[in-house]
């Protein structure tokens, strides 16, 4: 419509008839009484009711909720051009917390007690007809109560004397799923049977107890009376057909190393040492560089361990740094060989040119075995921060055709590294069949722990990369390059990265606290990190992303075949970078991403992916959750989508949930994040085999308990 004067416009809406009558007034105050009614008679909407709304529905109709816990209502608008709700809970707008409170985007979330009466009204309300509503009915029921019952994995051991066994104990049917430990009913054990940890390691007694079995016990702190036994058998360390030695520090390497008559320095020991030996080492401070040359047999392995239950010290103080990489501890082109128990420690350089390590294995062999060490101070503090490096444990497959193979690295604990541009530790170049437990990387300034391919260890090709690996149970914290010069404050330092390695399984590990929890990448262009599984591991607080994948700009390689399940990623982008939980970068091909708990932060980016949107993305089965709502959901795939309800019109998602998890441990720092009875991640996951999903979860414990799969990394 147009109109030849300008004017002031009156405008009401007829209720009874739902038209719009428009009534033009003068805009000279004078002549107000001169112009009326102009006859303009406009239809607005269906021509029924208030703006032509016809009714509204929402849903679920009727529903329990668990208090504390959430559920997502939705509502449409029938008739009429605005769709807009205004939300109410038994008549309060935007409800209370007697009884419950929803958001403008219809997420209720129940009160911490059940109300009187338990069931309450969630009411939807069209804001173009106040007179127009619909009703969802909530009982509000406390979660049911289990019967506390305690499990111990695994059920049997056997234990060589000295050396340890990890057992883990889940707890159902309470929220405090702490454990006490004791063998033999003795709380934390004794000398005569063996010791336990409050983590369940176990270690066994120096000789063979009578009855050489003994009791691993769990017991429920929440119910006493509720608790679960292992029988560990123990075992004589084998000597096989060769000799056994000692080393003290208060020994002579004239000597002949029996126990009476000790060497003096382990270096001696390491030279002369046959197939079928075993060294013990006595405790004390053995200040020497050391590098192991020779070589077991299967029948007759060769064995170097701390005397048990005494802690051998190897400390590098005031030793000097080779240059080039040089180990504290150097396993060179060795084969079926044990080092284990040790302290290693305070072995530094200033120069560029040299690269301190704690423990360096390299060359070619096989069956090599690095067990239950703890490593740490080892530094590199060259002021030329670009190009310096240490690192606390190296593997290095210098060799070709013949590749490190079997090499196991468990156990040990790695703290307190200066590295530079290097890692806490490293698997890099020609290394086969090897696998990365139980070890507990902590405070260091660069990454924890990394598979990496195509640096040049060796000539040919095809052999550079680490491959057929495993990442499993490790506890990895703390590990930021933020204050590494090398990085000029970058926060750039992941928990567990795989740089270029292939068909390699990461499970069960617990990361927080780290600049990227897990990051799955190549820097090389044209190289690929391939075929990984990332399944039942804990991802929480990182600064940056939970886990990424893909090269961080166009001109790195690609990451491609990587299925990433079972995974529980909390609260990561601390620093609200916009990297979210999951971000995909660069080059990332074929990727699957089911059964996730996926518990956004402030930020509430769920993906972030930026530069792979035009490669294949499998992405069902998950749950979704921040404590902005559905609404406030963001997922980026190309293009931002807004809302969960968006995201999952892209055809992504169609099995998945945005509700609450229903975490044990949100909000208290406790790594324990095993949903509650009553959650909706329990038995609502995918099955996709234990080829793909895995046998363990993150407390290693059965994946799978019940007919379903659960979501996340923890099985109820």
């Amino acid at each position: 419509l147009s109109f030849p004067v300008s004017g002031r416009y009156a405008d009401f809406i007829n209720p009874a008839d739902g038209t719009l009558r428009i009534q033009l007034k003068s805009s000279n105050a004078s002549d107000s009484a001169d112009i009326d009614y102009i006859g303009v008679l406009v239809t607005y909407g269906a021509g029924t009711g208030t703006g032509g709304v016809t009714g509204v529905t929402i849903s679920p109709a009727s529903v329990g909720v668990n208090t504390g816990a959430s559920q997502q209502f939705t509502a449409a608008v029938q008739g009429g051009n605005n769709g807009a709700v205004n939300w109410s809970v038994s008549g309060v707008n935007g409800g209370n917390g007697t009884v419950g409170t929803v958001s403008s985007a219809g997420l209720y979330v129940a009160p911490a007690a059940v109300p009187s009466p338990g069931t309450v009204t969630v009411r939807a309300t069209s804001q173009a007809d106040g007179t127009k509503s619909a009703a969802a009915n909530v009982t509000v029921t406390k979660p049911a109560t289990q019967a506390v019952a305690v499990s111990i994995t695994p059920a049997t051991a056997s234990v060589q004397t000295g050396l340890s066994q990890q057992f883990s104990a889940s707890v159902t049917g309470s929220s405090n799923t702490a454990v006490s430990w004791s063998v033999n009913g003795v709380a934390g054990g004794n000398a005569s049977v063996g010791t336990v940890s409050t983590a369940g390691v176990y270690r066994a007694p120096a000789q063979v107890p009578s009855p050489a079995s003994v009791t691993v016990r769990a017991t429920a702190q929440a119910d006493t009376s509720k608790q679960a036994d292992a029988s560990a058998t123990i075992t004589a360390a084998p000597v096989a057909s060769g000799a056994l030695f000692y080393v003290a520090t208060n020994g002579s390497d004239s000597a002949n190393g029996a126990i009476a008559s000790p060497w003096r320095s382990i270096g001696h020991a390491a030279a002369v040492v046959k197939p079928g030996d075993t060294v013990q080492v006595r405790g004390g401070i053995y200040n020497e560089v050391l590098n192991f040359t020779r070589s077991g047999t299967a029948e007759q392995p060769i064995v170097i361990q701390s005397y048990p239950g005494e802690l051998a010290t190897i400390d590098g103080s005031g030793l000097t740094v080779g240059q080039a990489e040089t180990g504290l501890v150097s396993l060179t082109d060795v084969s079926y060989l044990t080092f284990a128990g040790f302290e290693l420690r305070n072995f530094s350089s200033s120069s560029k040119d040299s690269v301190p390590i704690g423990i360096h294995v390299n060359g070619a062999g096989t069956q090599i075995k690095v067990l239950r060490n703890h490593i740490h101070h080892i530094s590199n503090t060259s002021s030329d921060s670009g190009s310096r490096n240490a690192l606390g444990l190296a593997v290095f497959g210098t060799k070709t055709p013949n590749a490190l193979d079997h090499v196991t690295i468990s156990g040990n604990e790695l703290n307190n590294l200066v590295l530079g541009n290097s890692e806490s530790m490293s698997i890099n170049g020609n290394v086969q069949n090897w696998v990365v437990s139980d070890n507990l990387v902590h405070d260091n300034d660069n990454i924890g722990i990394d598979a990496i391919g195509f640096e040049s260890k060796v000539s040919d090709a095809a052999h550079d990369q680490a491959r057929d690996g495993v990442i499993s149970g490790n506890l990895v914290y703390n590990i930021t390059s933020s204050a590494n010069p090398s990085y000029k404050g970058e926060y750039s330092a992941d928990g567990i990265y795989v740089d270029g390695g292939a068909r390699i399984v990461i499970e069960n590990n617990t990361v927080h606290h780290t600049d990227y929890g897990i990051e799955l990448a190549s820097e090389h262009s044209g190289k690929a990190t391939s075929d990984i599984i990332a399944r039942n591991n804990l991802v929480w607080s990182s600064n940056n992303a939970g886990i990424s994948i893909g090269g961080y700009d166009s001109k790195r390689g690609s990451t491609e075949n990587v299925t990433i399940v079972n995974n529980t990623l909390l609260l990561n982008n601390t620093r609200n970078t916009g990297e979210g939980e999951f971000q995909m970068q660069y080059y990332a091909k074929n990727i699957v991403f089911k059964n996730n708990i996926v518990y956004a932060s402030t930020q509430n980016v769920f993906l972030n992916n930026t530069a792979s949107a035009t490669y294949p993305l499998d992405m069902d089965y998950n749950l979704y959750f921040s404590t902005a709502g559905a609404g406030g959901a963001g997922f980026n795939q190309g293009k931002q989508y807004n809302g969960f309800a968006a995201w999952q019109a892209t055809g992504k998602d169609a099995h998945s949930r945005f509700a609450d998890p229903q975490l044990t441990g949100i909000g208290s720092g406790a790594a324990n994040l095993k949903p509650l009875a009553g959650s909706p991640a329990i038995g609502s996951g995918i099955d996709l085999g234990a080829a793909v999903i895995g046998t363990l979860d993150v407390a290693k414990s059965p994946r799978q308990q019940g007919p379903a799969i659960d979501i996340g990394a923890y099985e109820q």
